[in-house]
């Protein structure tokens, strides 16, 4: 086995949740790294950030300031990308971006390594390459192995979204607001909402974005379009609803799935058991199924509660959750870049 190529590696964003999760995972998966450069807001530069036991300093973005560097992970939102990515890619780094910004680029691939991640390039062309929406990462990891078996004519879902989706700023909202209910015995409708569209306590929340015309929200519209094209199914008939719950960490997802064949339980289960990044949690009878504390912190896309519609065969209902920051957010941008680079991953 070769050894790892040593890489210039940059973070913007990095003093947010989901580029802290990015450096965490960079140390975890002992990414080959020869320099580290962070990136965020005026509000945050000097901020020290320990990375294999030394200081880094957080820095504003720059003209040139990518200049050396092989690959830069985007975190802090839309804007900031679609100005800084293609300067990252002007001076010779490959732009692995996490906001929505070039999702829907036809020119820009969207990508889940364990889904898509063949369409990637190699190193010797630098570009910007999409991370997709956290929760059509885990959905995608749960079809993908159904639709290469059997196909897949239509997927319905029901995102139930922790506030770590929106945040730092969406946890301490909740907590302050949960605090606020428990200790003074206030009334969760007292509450004032900054983050969301109404107090996130003790309540859900049934809009994740604006809505547009058709009273889909934001989140509804990614996920129903990011969907199709990382499974390349432009014609896929997928609807989406979308729930704000109050969760810390950890998207859940109910799927009804309508395969093109009538298949058996067993034969579902033999495709996902050895599904890249999918882990099968499902025994009902022991009360064992994926939940939001089962998957926080941690790396696999869980799938359980499988059980065929009563009322038509070809249809399979699935219980679907995963950390939204880590699989949903950085990881996901980190193995894109493994993939890219052809390091070898962690055992």
């Amino acid at each position: 086995m070769s050894p790892n190529p040593l890489l210039s590696v940059g973070v913007v964003g990095a003093t947010g949740i989901v580029g802290r999760e990015f450096i965490k995972i960079l140390e975890e998966r002992k990414f080959s790294i020869q320099e580290l450069r962070l990136f965020a807001g005026q509000k945050s530069e000097g901020t020290s950030v320990q990375f294999r036991g030394h200081t880094n300093q957080v820095q504003t973005l720059s003209e040139g300031c990518f200049r050396g560097l092989d690959v830069v992970f985007f975190s802090a939102g839309a804007s900031i990308s679609e100005e800084w990515a293609p300067q990252a890619v002007k001076d010779g780094a490959f732009a692995i971006d996490n906001s929505s910004a070039f999702r829907m680029n036809p020119e820009i691939l969207l990508v889940v390594p364990e889904v898509n991640g063949t369409s990637l390039p190699r190193s010797t062309k630098p570009t910007i390459i999409a991370n997709p929406n956290c929760s059509t990462i885990q959905l995608v990891c749960a079809l993908s192995p159904l639709q290469e078996a059997f196909g897949i004519t239509e997927v319905r879902v029901a995102s139930y979204q922790s506030v770590s989706g929106a945040g730092r700023e969406g946890i301490d909202e909740l907590k302050s607001q949960a605090k606020e209910v428990l200790t003074n015995s206030s009334s969760p409708t007292d509450m004032t909402a900054k983050i969301f569209p109404h107090p996130i306590a003790f309540n859900n929340i049934p809009q994740i974005g604006a809505f547009n015309d058709e009273g889909y929200s934001e989140e509804e519209e990614k996920i129903m379009n990011e969907t199709r094209k990382i499974l390349d199914m432009p014609n896929l008939r997928v609807t989406a609803f979308a729930v704000r719950t109050p969760t810390i960490n950890g998207h859940s997802e109910a799927v009804w799935v309508t395969l093109n064949k009538v298949v058996d339980r067993e034969e579902i289960l033999k495709v996902f058991r050895p599904a890249g990044g999918l882990e099968v949690m499902d025994d009902p009878s022991a009360n064992r199924y994926p939940m939001t504390i089962t998957a926080s912190g941690r790396d696999p896309v869980y799938v359980g509660r499988i059980r065929q519609d009563p009322m038509d065969p070809k249809t399979w209902l699935l219980w679907v959750v995963s950390d939204n920051v880590r699989k949903g957010a950085a990881l996901n941008g980190i193995q894109i870049a493994e993939q890219i680079f052809d390091l070898n991953r962690p055992s």
